[in-house]
Order: structure tokens, then sequence, then C-alpha cells
């Protein structure tokens, strides 16, 4: 069982401690106390509850699609020559860059401050840990 302070917890979550703390004391998320007298959260029950309270804003795309990693976003930079551009969006906290024809960004109309949705259909996706936390 993976135990994750308080602070981590907040900080995955992007949550205050307090926030944390209100929800163990209102039953919603259970703690317990670690070897050293820290209270901490069990990592599966802070996965599920990140899961459940999970929002994204709504996709402006009214297409079908296969691929399920959709990230609605505000375009943010759009760095162009005459044959290719890189186009950064902020998905939430999550930074996503593309790098794409320079036609396609005229054809979609991609400028800073647009609505976009970053669509990622990956073969090769990289997880790692931190150290120390298994």
């Amino acid at each position: 069982m993976s135990q994750i302070r308080i602070r981590d917890a907040a900080g995955y979550l992007g949550v205050s401690d307090d926030t944390v703390r209100r929800w163990i004391d209102n039953g919603i998320l259970a703690a317990s106390d670690d070897d050293s007298g820290r209270m901490v959260v069990d990592g599966l029950d802070l996965a599920r509850l990140a899961r459940e309270n999970a929002l994204a804003p709504a996709d402006p795309a009214d297409t079908a699609s296969s691929a399920r990693n959709r990230f609605v976003g505000l375009v943010t930079s759009v760095l162009s020559d005459p044959v290719m551009s890189q186009v950064e969006l902020q998905c939430g906290p999550h930074r996503v860059v593309s790098l794409m024809s320079t036609e396609a960004v005229r054809e979609l109309g991609l400028v800073p401050g647009s609505v976009a949705v970053a669509v990622v259909k990956a073969t090769n996706v990289i997880v790692e840990t931190p150290r120390g936390h298994q």
C-alpha cells in the first residue's frame, strides 16, 4: 500500500492541505498515521478520489473519435516558419506542444488565446515514479 503525506496528496490533486484535511474530517478520504506519526492517505484511495473528481472542460469538437486522450485547452504560443509550426497549449495544469504544418495552423485558425483540443494517440507512453515512492 502506497502511503502519501497530506501535503503531497494536496499537490497531486491541485488543492490545499486544508481541503484534504476537510475531506478526511468529512469521511470523503480515509487517513492513518505512518511510522513517524504523520497523517497519510492511501495512494489507491487518493487515485480513486482524483478520478471521481476530475473535471475536464467540455470538448467543443462535435466529432466521434477512438482517441481517449483529449485535452481541451488554450493556445498559448504559435511559432511558425514557412513550412512547420510549433503550437503550445495549456490544458489545465498540463502544457501540450505539437508540431504541425504551418498550413494546418492557418486552416485551424490557431492563434494565442484560441480554444483547441489536443488529441493524443500514442504507441509509446513512458511511466516514471519518483525515487522512494513504490
